[in-house]
């Protein structure tokens, strides 16, 4: 009879495994970042990038603090960066919000006239003017070309950054960038493996070991 019980919580936890290991995979796949886009070691503050606003007031991103942001530092003159505009627009008509919001910087030196003129020629209708007319953004975040664009969390850390164009509206993108933005409210990695309670229903202790050591529970 013992022998029987074990086994039987061993298949359960085989099969609770493999199928834990599987959604895994999956969400991992479905959260691959964009080509080119470079992870930074260490988080690191980025809170201090400057730029005027349409009113010609100076922001800083520590005003957007509390959002996961995409900074996205362009120029009117730079053809990869009007190509990747429109996908930008759409990007934030579907995620921007509390949230999440797509920063564009451009550093023309025509100023928001330039800006103004573009955003209408190709109907952007969703994203906000910003610019930095002296081009100081660049060397603030030490870009190395245009676009470049910045993945920065709620904290003002940046997490990430991409040098040229990308299609910001695709479905893969999107449920990349959603993975942060939906951590809101969740403890990182370290805090939940050190932390003295579980949000895992209660199992055999087989199950659970396996679980921990697949970093669920």
């Amino acid at each position: 009879m013992t022998r029987s019980i074990s086994a039987f919580t061993f298949t359960v936890a085989a099969w609770l495994c493999a199928t834990a290991l599987f959604a895994t995979l999956r969400i991992a796949s479905a959260q691959e970042p964009p080509k080119n886009f470079v992870f930074v070691g260490k988080p690191t503050p980025i809170l201090e990038i400057t730029f005027d606003d349409t009113e010609g007031q100076a922001r800083k991103l520590a005003d957007f603090k509390g959002k996961v942001l995409l900074v996205n530092i362009w120029a009117t003159w730079c053809g990869p960066c009007r190509k990747e505009m429109p996908a930008l627009d759409r990007l934030q008509a579907r995620l921007g919000g509390p949230d999440f919001e797509v920063i564009p910087v451009s550093i023309d030196r025509g100023g928001m006239e330039a800006i103004r003129k573009f955003y209408g020629e190709i109907g952007v209708r969703n994203l906000a003017m910003y610019v930095d007319t002296v081009g100081q953004v660049l060397r603030q975040v030490r870009a190395l070309g245009l676009p470049t664009t910045l993945l920065i969390d709620r904290s003002g850390q940046e997490i990430g950054r991409v040098i040229g164009p990308v299609e910001w509206d695709t479905p893969e993108i999107a449920e990349f960038l959603s993975s942060f933005i939906q951590k809101k409210n969740l403890p990182d990695r370290a805090d939940r493996e050190n932390s003295p309670t579980s949000d895992c229903p209660d199992a055999p202790s087989l199950v659970m070991r396996s679980l921990r050591w697949l970093r669920i529970c």
